[in-house]
């Protein structure tokens, strides 16, 4: 994608949608048959009833998803297994992501934003909150909970870029980025083996041994995982959500640093409506001939549950309250899935968000963009997309 293509995507809390509907057939983007699931209630169905898997999307003689090698379409990876296999990998990382083990964390991680504020602090105006805030946090959180020393934080992005590319690499560049990223996923496996610690890789070595039988490379694909989306997509939210709070709910800002319950409110209502990226669905594989809204979806098809538009779902979430950042969710939101493949990492994502917003605004309760959300260079190339950089003044 061009500057100029980059410049003028829409803000991904002005993507409209459409109105969620029965479920109907359309098309992958190469082109094969998918059935479109749109409703809150059938998008839920979909993601939670185990006759619509993940693993038969990668059958030999299924359609492809992507043009491209990625991280997100590897057969390996714990979110693309289903039933007992996928479970046995769920259980090695479960424990370490409860909202009880969170909780532990929140001193730490409010530590590293206040190291990071008072960095803010000291540079010249207008600053780059992307540069010095929004990227800089979710990575040195996932650093510190996976032991990572500098040169890996240092390769992060560069990782994350060709994981999640959105097509716009060439085939051989991602497989030779993926080929060298598993080397590391692999080697740092080795070493936590050999010498563990308290971080999250000698516990999720610890917990393999004991589970046992689990295949080496299952285990490097959900290391890689880790490290890459346990920064993504918390720096997307966050940046994303400065965009929108700053460019458009000024009036919200005081109130996210005047009051932490409300900010945790705020954090939850911004995860649902503000989509990580320009993706309107998750895929699934039909089992079996299933019923779902009343329109019977043939066994061997594709599934494409839409969880922004199912989030926007008037018959759940009301219109009036839809922009009311304070208001609590009427139900639980989609954006992080659901059943079995909820994603492990939601908590944490909420914590460092709300944190992260909380704090930001009560150290700077007058922070304010120095140009409009129009004029806006995104990170593209991946499938999430934030601001590239984001220039503000105090």
């Amino acid at each position: 994608m061009t500057t100029s293509d980059a410049s003028s995507l829409v803000p991904l809390h002005r993507l409209r949608f459409d109105d969620p509907g029965p479920p109907r057939l359309g098309e992958l983007p190469g082109g094969a048959p998918a059935w479109l699931v749109s409703r809150y209630a059938d998008v839920r169905q979909v993601l939670s009833d185990p006759r619509f898997g993940r693993a038969q999307l990668y059958a030999a003689d299924a359609p492809a998803l992507s043009d491209v090698p990625d991280l997100v379409n590897n057969p390996d990876l714990m979110f693309n297994q289903d039933g007992p296999d996928h479970l046995r990998l769920r259980r090695t990382l479960r424990r370490a992501f409860t909202p009880r083990a969170v909780a532990r964390w929140r001193p730490w991680i409010t530590a590293i934003v206040e190291q990071l504020l008072d960095r803010l602090e000291d540079r010249p105006q207008p600053a780059d909150v992307v540069a010095e805030f929004t990227l800089p946090l979710p990575v040195a959180v996932i650093s510190r909970l996976m032991g990572l020393d500098a040169s890996a934080r240092d390769r992060m992005r560069h990782w994350s870029e060709h994981a999640f590319s959105d097509g716009s690499h060439s085939g051989e560049e991602v497989e030779s980025v993926l080929k060298e990223f598993s080397a590391f996923g692999g080697e740092l496996l080795t070493e936590r083996r050999r010498t563990p610690g308290d971080d999250l890789i000698s516990s999720l070595v610890r917990a393999a041994d004991e589970e046992g039988g689990l295949p080496e490379a299952q285990l490097v694909s959900l290391v890689c995982g880790l490290v890459v989306g346990g920064h993504d997509s918390t720096m997307t939210m966050l940046g994303n959500a400065l965009l929108y709070l700053l460019g458009e709910r000024p009036e919200s800002w005081p109130r996210i640093g005047a009051d932490e319950e409300a900010a945790g409110r705020a954090a939850d209502r911004l995860i649902h409506l503000v989509p990580l990226g320009d993706d309107r669905g998750t895929a699934r594989h039909a089992a079996e001939d299933t019923e779902v809204g009343g329109v019977v979806i043939p066994a061997g098809a594709v599934v494409l549950a839409d969880c922004g538009a199912a989030n926007r779902d008037p018959a759940v979430f009301p219109r009036h309250t839809r922009d009311d950042l304070f208001a609590p969710l009427e139900a639980p939101t989609l954006s992080f899935g659901a059943g079995a493949h909820y994603c492990l990492g939601a908590w944490l994502a909420r914590t460092e968000l709300q944190i992260a917003l909380h704090r930001l605004s009560a150290r700077f309760p007058g922070l304010r963009l120095t140009e409009p959300a129009e004029t806006v260079l995104w990170r593209t190339g991946t499938t999430s997309r934030s601001p590239r950089r984001l220039g503000v003044r105090w």
